[in-house]
């Protein structure tokens, strides 16, 4: 798909300039599909992914690294995805790791080989890696969690980290000191040199730290040559497949919008922007090649680890939630915290996102509940607030305002159409849809890609 210039440029686009040369065309290329987390993570996304990803011929990370995980259930298999993405299921479809993207390349290898033992046959042709995308170092990894203690020791709290070195190896990449994919291919005497600079860095923050520097440096050689294969120049991929024949290409996003370095619940979030922008700058492609953004949020909210969460249940309900949603990180295993939809966090995420549409899922988590509750306004001293607070000690002390339906109190895991659905599970979707302003488009019943009902 092209679009060209309109109005009075389109009519002089192609008329002789000053030179005498015809002017270049404004090909904008292929648009560029991406589905992000509009709460706290953990909200499907890989079922959406999974989804468009049987059409797409392309399916791209862009941020992030394996702090994610993503659970896909095709033919009663269920696969876990932490760094490649959801894609990588379809043979028919190129998976690409963008430079946006911290990769651990022991994680990438044990994941693949992992998933290739479920019968995710061929999954290194079909992966290509960024040349930019920076590593992630095991020396990184034990740094996340001796900073997670020193947190606990200092300030009685932590962030709650999956302690896989993503927020080290960001910090190696924005002090200019980390190291990337095409290094590790490059001169591998320079990268040793500098891999063991690193390592000093390191060491001078933390004196605990025991690195076997010839040891690591033998097994990233070795990671080395079973990487080049599928490494590529990442803005030149993508700039081919934008501007070549029409391609259907997908974004898989990580985190959500509530996690995101700049805009979510900060200190508590990612290193990453896991934002649309960040599609932009973990891919290198132009805005005006972003089409469809899709948003997934839960029929209900949930977070992991620690930080202000004003819709959580401490009681029967949380707990119901928690135990008919199976709410434990892939990631981490850790049992995630539960309380009532948030749809100021999702009129929040829509704000930073401009979503065109919402995946609506796990709804038939609700099914046996008498009464559900929606979060539509947060209040301050009584008064409403428009706004989304930046500062954690005043959402903190939000009250809640809530908009209370009957429940349906009726199985809904066999719908697989919009009217399959009771009129009181219809109403409390509509309500949620006109309430954000965005149109739901998927409605999810169940865990296995045939439980997506699709409303257009």
């Amino acid at each position: 798909m092209s679009l060209s210039w309109s109005g009075k440029d389109q009519k002089n686009a192609n008329q002789p300039a000053a030179t005498g040369q015809k002017r270049p065309r404004n090909d904008a290329g292929n648009k560029v599909t991406v589905v992000l987390g509009a709460q706290w993570g953990d909200e499907g996304k890989g079922k959406v992914v999974d989804l468009l990803a049987t059409e797409a011929d392309i399916v791209c990370r862009c941020q992030g690294g394996n702090n994610a995980g993503h659970t896909v259930v095709v033919d009663g298999k269920e696969y876990d995805f932490h760094l490649l993405p959801s894609g990588i299921i379809n043979p028919k479809s190129i998976s690409l790791i963008g430079n946006g993207v911290v990769i651990h390349l022991p994680g990438l290898f044990e994941e693949g080989d992992k998933n290739d033992k479920k019968g995710l046959k061929g999954w290194e042709k079909r992966l290509i890696v960024s040349d930019r995308a920076h590593l992630v170092f095991d020396f990184h990894q034990v740094v996340d969690g001796l900073q997670e203690t020193e947190r606990q020791a200092q300030e009685g709290k932590n962030i709650g980290t999956t302690k896989k070195g993503i927020g080290p190896a960001y910090s190696s990449k924005a002090s200019r000191t980390g190291l990337r994919v095409c290094d590790l291919l490059g001169d591998f005497k320079d990268f040793s040199t500098r891999f063991k600079n690193l390592v000093q860095q390191y060491q001078s923050m933390y004196p605990s730290l025991t690195v076997d520097v010839e040891d690591q440096l033998k097994k990233l050689k070795e990671f080395a040559e079973r990487l080049r294969p599928m490494v590529r120049d990442g803005v030149y991929y993508m700039y081919e497949a934008l501007h070549g024949p029409p391609k259907k290409i997908l974004v898989e996003g990580a985190n959500a919008a509530l996690l995101d370095i700049d805009f979510g619940t900060y200190p508590f979030v990612t290193s990453s922007n896991c934002t649309v922008g960040g599609a932009c700058t973990g891919l290198g492609i132009p805005p005006m090649n972003i089409g469809d953004v899709f948003g997934v949020a839960k029929a209900y909210t949930t977070r992991v680890g620690i930080g202000a969460f004003p819709t959580e249940q401490l009681n029967a309900i949380g707990e119901l939630l928690q135990t008919r949603g199976h709410e434990v990180g892939v990631t981490t295993g850790r049992k995630r915290r539960c309380g009532w939809l948030d749809l100021v966090i999702v009129r929040y995420a829509h704000m930073i996102n401009g979503f065109t549409a919402i995946a609506l899922t796990k709804l038939d988590i609700l099914d046996v509940l008498d009464e559900i509750k929606v979060g539509v306004a947060y209040k301050l001293n009584g008064k409403r607030i428009p706004h989304f607070p930046a500062n954690m000690d005043v959402l903190q002390k939000v009250e809640v305002e809530y908009e209370t339906f009957p429940g349906w109190k009726t199985d809904t895991s066999a719908a697989r159409k919009w009217n399959d659905l009771p009129v009181k599970a219809q109403n409390y979707i509509r309500f949620i849809e006109n309430h954000i302003g965005v149109p739901i488009k998927w409605v999810g019943v169940g865990k296995s890609r045939e439980c997506m009902i699709q409303m257009f």
